[in-house]
């Protein structure tokens, strides 16, 4: 109904919304390490130039690359750099699992627990697992992007997709884990040193992930706000062509400016993500199943309609 339907989007609003947010904090995090490879800082070490700031760092990143990427009408020009993003999540991957295998004794885990401590810490760890294989809200402007949008290449696109992130989290989860143990950081390679030349790569990859990740987040909701909009005005998207472009430019900065904000003021991505992933459940256990029903129920009622037209 109406009103599921508003409550839906506001949900996928403020999920987009909010990992748009965990997007440029990632970004900050793994450019003050860079930062401190390149100026050879050490670990517990900070700078004292203006320019390595962390907010300054993440403000030029994402001006300079990230909104122009955001502002187009379409996301389809972003599928060679989404492959290169991909490219770098298998990089990270391999890095971890090496890392862990040739361990250096200076990395050497002090506590790795065999168990979790209560039924509660299994739990509090579903908004992560959620927040990573969330890809619902995404894929319906990735269908309509490719060449052939079927059901049965999307079926082949989307088992891809899992498949290659099953084994990116598992990979990086575990080994991670099992390489600093109890005392790993929420972001895996903030654990590693800074001068490592291996994992500065990894971090550069990353960065690059999330800059062709944040664009396609805050399409979708762009375009749930952008319903709500017409729907408010009772317009349809033919009716209102003129003003999409002043709308959408509008929307876009609006978006941006306040996720940046939010970014530079919250450094703790482990608050957001807490936050966010149960969104993220909701996408995953609760609106398939709402879609699935509200699906059948739709063709047990078309099927009635003909039965008594037969009759």
């Amino acid at each position: 109904g109406k009103t599921a339907g508003i409550v839906c989007e506001t949900a996928i609003t403020v999920y987009t919304f909010g990992t748009c947010i965990a997007f440029l904090i990632i970004i900050g995090d793994q450019q003050e390490k860079l930062i401190a490879a390149f100026m050879k800082l050490g670990e517990d070490a900070e700078s004292s130039h203006w320019y390595t700031d962390r907010k300054f760092t993440i403000s030029v990143t994402a001006f300079l690359l990230i909104l122009p990427l955001s502002i187009p009408k379409e996301i389809s020009f972003q599928k060679y750099a989404s492959c290169l993003s991909v490219i770098g999540t298998w990089y990270v991957t391999i890095i971890i699992i090496v890392k862990y295998i040739w361990l250096d004794s200076e990395m050497a885990p002090r506590d790795i627990p065999s168990s979790p401590s209560s039924w509660i810490a299994v739990f509090n760890a579903m908004p992560t697992i959620c927040f990573g294989f969330q890809c619902h809200v995404s894929g319906v402007p990735v269908f309509n992007c490719m060449k052939t949008p079927d059901v049965k290449t999307w079926g082949g696109v989307v088992t891809a997709a899992m498949i290659i992130a099953l084994f990116v989290y598992t990979g990086t989860g575990v080994c991670g884990f099992l390489t600093f143990g109890a005392a790993v950081n929420q972001d895996v390679l903030m654990s590693y040193p800074s001068n490592d030349i291996a994992v500065a790569f990894a971090r550069t990859f990353i960065i690059i992930s999330v800059l062709t990740s944040y664009p396609i987040l805050l399409f979708c909701g762009r375009a749930v706000l952008e319903g709500l909009w017409l729907r408010y005005k009772g317009e349809t998207v033919e009716e209102d062509v003129v003003c999409e472009r002043r709308r959408r430019l509008l929307q876009t900065l609006t978006w941006f400016l306040l996720t940046l904000i939010l970014a530079l003021f919250i450094p703790d991505i482990g608050k957001v993500i807490s936050i966010i992933g149960g969104l993220a459940a909701c996408f995953i256990f609760i609106f398939p199943g709402l879609c699935l029903i509200e699906a059948k129920l739709s063709e047990i009622q078309e099927t009635k309609s003909k039965s008594w037209w037969i009759l």
